[in-house]
């Protein structure tokens, strides 16, 4: 496929709509390799502090995370009984959760996941928080944002806890959305040991191009964040080490689903009324980024002759509505991965 890069124009229109201006002061640090990230650290074992019940099929953890240095609310969507099943972890976009003041992942708030999971033998395991901080393990904590170690909570504290108290096999996949589709690429990518499967929606899973790197850290941005806290400035070796791109040889053998829209208007925003500009607005020109860093990735799949399922629609904007539906469109593919 013909490697397709975006326009520094466009470049700017995303980066506008995200708050655009930054500034990189703080100083690169050494990051881990990909293949440091997989090794155990010590540390003091983390714990539930509370569960909720929120329905039979519905439980609130809240987690005593070590590695985030807080307590990590996590939801998880569950079949009754005890028998051993897989686990799903599903990532959020670029609030993640800061819509229902965080007292949801937005998975559940603006799609019908309950309901759609409800009949499914799995484990939907959905963080709540880490507004901008793409479930990574950043370099220095950041004044806005806080003291963010999702990567570590997510691949080293969290899958026992899942597996010991919701009768989780060992078996789990990884899907996101916008951010968190980079966020799931990276936990892929990195730990491939832990996931049989990858699932992006309108993820932008490329940090080479450096329009991409820009889209970013326009999303850190966006949130009052300062990107160099992340990944470092541009050129410090935590970006390649955080880059599905570089290191997609890790999904070989695994089921791997990725989709995106065009930015066009679909059917949702000539259902949505007066709310339609805005829409096409905001989501036209992030979708349209999403597309063309699809493109860059499956490029990179082609080039290793990795197998994977790449959906480009022809249409949809960056919105929850379209995301819905590439649930329903993908979960055969994850559920065959899970073997369910």
């Amino acid at each position: 496929m013909r490697r397709s890069t975006c326009t520094a124009a466009a470049t700017a229109l995303v980066l506008s709509l995200s708050g655009a201006a930054y500034t990189a002061t703080a100083q690169p640090a050494e990051a881990p390799s990909a293949s440091d990230s997989a090794k155990p650290r010590t540390a003091a074992k983390p714990h539930i502090a509370r569960i909720e019940k929120l329905t039979p099929t519905r439980t609130a953890l809240f987690i005593e995370s070590v590695a985030m240095k807080q307590t990590v609310q996590v939801q998880v969507l569950h079949p009754e009984g005890s028998a051993p099943r897989p686990s799903l972890y599903l990532l959020d976009g670029v609030g993640a959760g800061e819509e229902s003041d965080y007292s949801e992942s937005t998975w559940t708030l603006k799609t019908d996941a309950v309901d759609f999971f409800a009949d499914k033998d799995v484990n939907v395991v959905m963080p709540v928080g880490g507004t901008a901080g793409y479930y990574t393990d950043w370099l220095r904590p950041d004044p806005k944002l806080g003291h963010y170690q999702w990567e570590t909570f997510l691949t080293e504290e969290l899958p026992q806890i899942v597996d010991d108290d919701f009768h989780g096999n060992g078996t789990n996949a990884v899907a996101g959305v916008s951010m968190g589709a980079m966020g799931a690429a990276n936990l892929a990518t990195r730990h491939p040991s832990l996931y049989v499967g990858l699932t992006s929606f309108s993820g932008c899973l490329d940090n080479s191009d450096p329009t991409s790197r820009d889209s970013v850290r326009g999303t850190v941005a966006y949130k009052g964040g300062d990107p160099a806290n992340m990944w470092g400035v541009d050129g410090d070796p935590a970006w390649n080490a955080h880059n599905p791109t570089v290191n997609a040889e890790a999904l070989r053998g695994k089921q791997v689903y990725i989709s995106t829209g065009n930015g066009a208007p679909g059917p949702y925003e000539a259902a949505s009324g007066g709310d339609v500009l805005s829409t096409v607005a905001v989501g036209g020109p992030l979708e349209a980024a999403a597309n063309v860093c699809t493109k860059l990735f499956q490029s990179r799949l082609d080039e290793l002759r990795i197998p994977a399922t790449v959906v480009y629609h022809p249409y949809g904007t960056h919105s929850w509505p379209y995301w819905q539906d590439e649930m329903h469109r993908a979960w055969p593919e994850i559920a065959a991965a899970l073997k369910v």
